[in-house]
């Protein structure tokens, strides 16, 4: 009888990291920055149907690069937790370090449980009271967390964006010069001129009232991106 082929627990955990970076490597890149006025969120997405960024909560966003499917599942059940916590207890009670730490849980289990992980990398983005208070997290495929200052990027050149950004990024950007920094940033990734029609962009507003997520609609976008290339902002 022929004995089964083993593989050491490193290796297997070796093996299913490189099986989701090449995954998430083939996946647009996404930038979240912080501004005057909140959080400014720009993906690569081609697709006018497919949403990569989306509201969670009244001032938490979501944002997702990989395989579309997954992190689709990963946005719904995110919806999920925050009403069922926002009922349970309170509004106030569901914050972006709560959210975030509950997808590291399951994106973690199933990269050291399942035979094939997520092939995602997400964002959980909050917008605070004042600049100083907004929350950036970012969870890798193997449910790793980190809590980013300033900016944060996913995607299939999250590592070139980052750093591009860490020149190039300062405190106190207004809208307009922070989605030209982040046009600017994916330019310089992919060796090409960046148009309206291939962006999904979004904010994080702090002084909006009610909930603070709003989709900047193509029109408003080409116009901002206008003003760019005129050289204002």
């Amino acid at each position: 009888m022929p004995l089964p082929y083993y593989v050491s627990p490193e290796q297997m955990m070796q093996d299913k990291a490189e099986y989701a970076r090449k995954g998430i490597a083939k996946g647009k890149s996404i930038i979240a920055l912080e501004f005057q006025g909140g959080i400014l969120i720009v993906a690569e997405n081609p697709s006018a149907s497919l949403n990569k960024v989306s509201e969670i909560y009244d001032r938490i966003a979501f944002a997702g690069a990989g395989k579309y499917s997954e992190f689709e599942r990963l946005r719904k059940e995110g919806i999920r937790y925050a009403d069922l916590k926002g009922y349970a207890y309170g509004r106030e009670d569901v914050t972006a370090k709560s959210l975030a730490n509950a997808y590291s849980q399951v994106i973690g289990n199933i990269f050291s449980m399942e035979i094939k992980p997520l092939e995602v990398e997400i964002l959980v983005l909050e917008v605070g009271e004042g600049a100083a208070s907004n929350e950036l997290y970012r969870i890798a495929f193997d449910g790793s967390i980190m809590d980013e200052k300033g900016y944060a990027t996913i995607g299939g050149q999250a590592e070139e964006l980052k750093l591009f950004l860490r020149d190039k990024y300062r405190d106190g950007l207004g809208l307009e010069e922070a989605l030209r920094l982040a046009t600017r940033a994916l330019e310089a990734a992919t060796s090409q001129k960046v148009k309206a029609a291939i962006l999904e962009v979004a904010v994080l507003e702090r002084d909006r009232a009610g909930r603070k997520f709003r989709r900047i609609p193509q029109a408003e976008l080409q116009d901002l991106m206008e003003k760019e290339g005129d050289g204002g902002g």
